[in-house]
C-alpha cells in the first residue's frame, strides 16, 4: 500500500504551509480503498492534525511529512494503529454491552467509566482528548441500539464541560460523568 500512497503525498514544504489539507488526497484514497473507518488514520495524540486522537506514530503534516518513502511508511503504520484501536474498541463494546433486558443501569455506568478511562489513557489526556472520548461513548450507545442523535444528546448531557485538555479526569469526575451517563440513558433511551 505504501507504493500507492507515495505519489499522493505532498512535498515537505507544501505540508508545512498547507498542513492537514495537504493530506486530503491520501485520506480520500484510504477511505475509497478501505472504507469510512480509515478516515481517522492521522488522528494523532496531542496537538496533531486533529487534536485528541490515539495515533502515536503520526504527529501532523508539518512534522511527519518528509520523503515519500518515509512518509508513506508512516501513513501505513498510522492506518494500522488506528485500525487496531477500532478493533480494540469493538471488543470492549462487546464485553461491556448491557444484558437484555436491562434491569440495572449500573451496566451503563460501568461501561462509561471503563471507556472514559481507556480513552484518557490512549490519548494521554492531551489536547482535545475529550472529543474522542465523547465520540467513543456515542459509538458505544449506537452499537447498543440507541439512535445516533439521541446518543449524542446523552453523551453531551453526561460529559459536556466536565473534561479539559491536558487533564486526565480523576476518579471523582469519572464517577460523576458515569453516573450521569447511566441516568441519562435510562431517561432518554
Amino acid at each position: 500500500m505504501a507504493e500507492c500512497v507515495a505519489p499522493l503525498l505532498p512535498r515537505a514544504d507544501t505540508a508545512k504551509e498547507s498542513g492537514r489539507s495537504s493530506l486530503d488526497p491520501v485520506t480520500d484514497f484510504l477511505v475509497e480503498r478501505y472504507g469510512r473507518w480509515a478516515r481517522g488514520w492521522n488522528w494523532s495524540v496531542g496537538e496533531g492534525d486533529t487534536d485528541g486522537g490515539v495515533v502515536g506514530v503520526w504527529c501532523c503534516a508539518s512534522h511527519s511529512v518528509t520523503t515519500a518513502d518515509e512518509t508513506s511508511a508512516l501513513v501505513v503504520a498510522a492506518l494500522l494503529e488506528w485500525r487496531d484501536w477500532l478493533e480494540e474498541l469493538a471488543e470492549r463494546f462487546a464485553a461491556l454491552a448491557p444484558p437484555k433486558p436491562l434491569e440495572d443501569p449500573w451496566h451503563w455506568e460501568r461501561a462509561c467509566a471503563r471507556l472514559v478511562t481507556v480513552v484518557a489513557d490512549r490519548t494521554q489526556a492531551e489536547s482535545g482528548w475529550y472529543r474522542h472520548c465523547m465520540q467513543v461513548l456515542t459509538w458505544f450507545l449506537t452499537r447498543n441500539g440507541i439512535p445516533q442523535e439521541r446518543a449524542r444528546e446523552i453523551v453531551e448531557s453526561a460529559v459536556g464541560g466536565r473534561f479539559d485538555s491536558w487533564v486526565a479526569p480523576d476518579a471523582t469526575v469519572v464517577d460523576s460523568v458515569s453516573s450521569r451517563f447511566a441516568q441519562t440513558v435510562e431517561h432518554r433511551a
